[in-house]
């Protein structure tokens, strides 16, 4: 414990010592209002007063290391939290990162208990790559199979504790001195931070997410994922087959190779639309360098440190979403957003949707090729701020996603039409759609909704209409036209038990549609048929009802 608050300590210096550098002394002495602890350091003659705020802060979070370098990444997209002038500084950030000395095979006997000799022919002592939480090293197991090991750094897990410890304390400061981290909604952002560079910073989650891709891909032949040795792999330590592929914007060796680019521009799109519609579960970072080719033209994705995960509901929800985009439907899109949305506070919804009809209009105005995912991503972006929707972090991982993978294709296929590579899996939506299957299951989901909700009634309500059945409803106080309220309760209930009925005759219909059981006339069911007729009855008399009231 006390040796983690000295932990704390040195990086706070660190923290403070920068930020004076960089002349954001303001913030220190907020801080020191609220901590006497704190010592601003006099080093006037090395602040650094060129350039806008902006840059300073990019070059502020650039000195103070990994962690903050990916927060500032993390939230170069986030142009809902953010003025654009900050998002723009916030892309140019790169990762400082400095080469560690390690002893790769007294790290791994130290791990796994065993001798290297037995388990591996070779073990290069020079790190292929070296990144901010680890270093990447080839090598050759005892079968001649070529494998890569990558090493987390020493004291990578514990420098990024403190530093989140940190960060968090910088929100807490934010908030407590303005309502910008209210109104940013900071401390959420802040929170899915922390757990995705915390997953990140696994090697046991990235195993487990590259076991999770090779089971969604293993029937897919445009593609191959890495074979993880679990034996030699922990939450320190990552064994994985060595892919000798070609960078997938090397376009000059891939026509070398006979590979065509304009292929695997298209192959690459598709399978990561795939990922996303299909699975829910998304390689969050590809990059062109995370992307590369094997010689018989299979797409490999590597690096799976960071991957986008959808809820089941989501999903649909999402391909809703993009049903009502083709449908060019603005009243819909608006509604699915709301659904998907974390939080929102919507000043003015007809505006909201008059926003989303300009994005439509101009989706549509566009000729195909021409058209740039990225300004429309963009253009969301700012109708999803202005409207004030905060929606959850897998969606602007989505955004991210769909802009890297989208350049990349652009890079080796200039005339990569996105649209036309998606109208596969929009025909895909639309026929899951209207099966017999989906539209019977949608039907028992809503009608058990609605039966759990009638089951929900309090029993207090349940108790009065129980009362004016009986003739034994009185109340206290004068309440004029009551004969007439009471019929119309019961009226009330009389359309609701009529509904009921309705919602059950078309499940039955529904499932009697789909059997070929029964008499039938040509190619329907008879019974279906008169179920039809049944349900259009029920229909006409439930709208004379409540017309007629």
């Amino acid at each position: 414990m006390f040796d983690k608050q000295q932990r704390k300590l040195k990086r706070s210096a660190k923290l403070i010592s920068v930020l004076s550098k960089y002349g954001f002394r303001d913030v220190l002495a907020r801080m020191k209002s609220g901590n006497k602890q704190i010592e601003i350091p006099n080093n006037a003659d090395e602040i650094v007063s060129k350039g806008t705020v902006y840059e300073r802060i990019r070059l502020a979070l650039e000195e103070l290391g990994p962690t903050f370098v990916k927060l500032g990444q993390t939230f170069s997209n986030r142009e809902d939290l953010f003025p654009p002038e900050l998002t723009l500084e916030l892309q140019k950030l790169q990762d400082k990162v400095e080469r560690v000395e390690m002893n790769v095979e007294e790290i791994l006997e130290n791990e796994f208990n065993i001798s290297t000799n037995e388990h591996f022919i070779n073990i290069q002592k020079e790190p292929l790559a070296t990144a901010s939480i680890a270093q990447v090293y080839k090598a050759i197991l005892a079968d001649g199979t070529k494998v890569i090991l990558k090493i987390k750094k020493p004291d990578v897990q514990a420098v990024i504790e403190d530093d989140l410890l940190l960060i968090k304390d910088i929100e807490k400061l934010v908030s407590s001195y303005s309502e910008i981290g209210d109104k940013l909604n900071l401390k959420q952002a802040i929170s899915t931070f922390e757990r995705s560079l915390l997953e990140e910073v696994s090697l046991i989650n990235e195993k487990e997410n590259i076991l999770q891709f090779r089971r969604n891909f293993k029937n897919y032949k445009e593609t191959y994922v890495p074979k993880v040795y679990e034996e030699f792999s922990n939450n320190n330590v990552l064994c994985m087959e060595f892919i000798d592929g070609i960078k997938v914007t090397d376009k000059l060796t891939l026509l070398e190779n006979n590979i065509d680019p304009v292929n695997i521009s298209e192959v690459g799109l598709r399978l990561f639309v795939t990922q996303i519609l299909d699975y829910g579960f998304f390689h969050a970072d590809p990059h062109a360098g995370n992307i590369l080719v094997k010689k018989d033209g299979k797409v490999v994705f590597i690096d799976f440190g960071a991957v986008g995960k959808i809820p089941p509901n989501d999903k649909e929800i999402l391909e809703n979403l993009i049903v009502s985009f083709v449908a060019k439907n603005p009243h819909k899109i608006v509604r699915y957003l709301k659904k998907m949305a974390v939080s929102y506070q919507i000043p003015d919804e007809r505006r909201f949707e008059s926003d989303v009809e300009d994005i439509l209009d101009f989706v549509h105005s566009t000729s195909l090729k021409e058209i740039n995912p990225q300004a429309i991503i963009n253009k969301m972006k700012d109708v999803l701020k202005d409207n004030r929707l905060y929606m959850p972090d897998y969606f602007y991982l989505l955004f991210k996603g769909i802009s890297l993978i989208e350049g990349v294709g652009r890079t080796i296929n200039p005339d990569l039409d996105i649209v036309k590579s998606l109208n596969p899996y929009t025909k895909k939506i639309f026929t899951k759609k209207i099966s017999p299957k989906n539209i019977l299951k949608t039907g028992m989901d809503r009608m058990l909704t609605f039966t759990d909700n009638v089951d929900e009634i309090p029993k207090e309500l349940r108790s009065v209409l129980q009362k004016l059945d009986e003739n034994k409803f009185t109340v206290s106080s004068e309440i004029k036209n009551l004969e007439k309220t009471n019929q119309l309760i019961k009226s009330s209930i009389v359309n609701l038990i009529l509904a009921m009925i309705l919602g059950a005759n078309i499940i039955a219909t529904a499932i009697v549609f789909v059997s070929e059981t029964g008499p039938r006339i040509g190619e329907m069911s008879l019974v279906a048929i008169l179920g039809f007729v049944f349900s259009i009855f029920l229909v006409i008399i439930i709208l004379l009802r409540v017309t007629r009231k």
